[in-house]
């Protein structure tokens, strides 16, 4: 199942080369997107603040160098979302995160005519603690969505079905670089994501 051999990883909280499972859910599990444009609204400002796109039209945030992060993974579904993010730098991981929200929640109540918090208390952010894990976290991620042409979703650039900002070379090795391999990983892990139940 893994032709590639997993090397072990020192792992140290908060610092650079770690990875995390950043996560969060709407308030009493309300929907966060009720449309296209607020997923694409979401996605936009997640864009912009890792540095991946400069053309931030009328947003005042602040982006990161984009080398200060690597986006491994990511889905969007109507209440929550899941991403995947590797932490390059001294640059953390609550820096990004905290100014994506807070301009979405600002984006969302302005469009809804809505107040106060949006999301369910403060996001996670679970350290990954081994390349095995996070090969099944990516699995678990992109089985989110029962269609694997879903829109706000990665896995369609693993699958090289659209380009996209997402490191997606790590994970692939792991495959021996084939969107297959991976396609059909993804596919069997779905049987086995108990040990995610806990995260949402």
């Amino acid at each position: 199942m893994f032709p590639y051999k997993f090397m072990p990883r020192d792992y140290k909280n908060l610092s650079p080369d770690n990875y995390y499972h950043v996560y969060n859910r709407g308030n009493n599990k309300m929907n966060i997107f009720l449309d296209d444009h607020d997923y694409i609204n979401f996605i936009k400002r997640l864009f912009i603040i890792l540095g991946f796109e400069t053309n931030k039209g009328h947003l005042r945030i602040t982006p990161v160098n984009k080398n200060s992060f690597e986006l491994i993974a990511y889905c969007l579904m109507s209440n929550h979302f899941h991403l995947l993010i590797k932490q390059n730098t001294d640059v953390k991981i609550g820096t990004i995160i905290n100014r994506i929200c807070t301009s979405y929640v600002k984006y969302f109540n302005k469009k809804y005519s809505k107040v106060g918090g949006l999301f369910q208390d403060t996001y996670k952010a679970k350290l990954i603690e081994n390349d095995v894990y996070l090969s099944h976290l990516t699995a678990y991620i992109h089985n989110n969505p029962p269609d694997s042409n879903y829109n706000y979703s990665s896995f369609s650039e693993y699958l090289g079905h659209v380009p996209g900002y997402c490191s997606t070379g790590f994970v692939l090795k792991m495959f021996n670089n084939d969107p297959l391999n991976y396609k059909k990983f993804v596919e069997i892990s779905k049987k086995n994501e108990a040990i995610f139940k806990g995260d949402l």
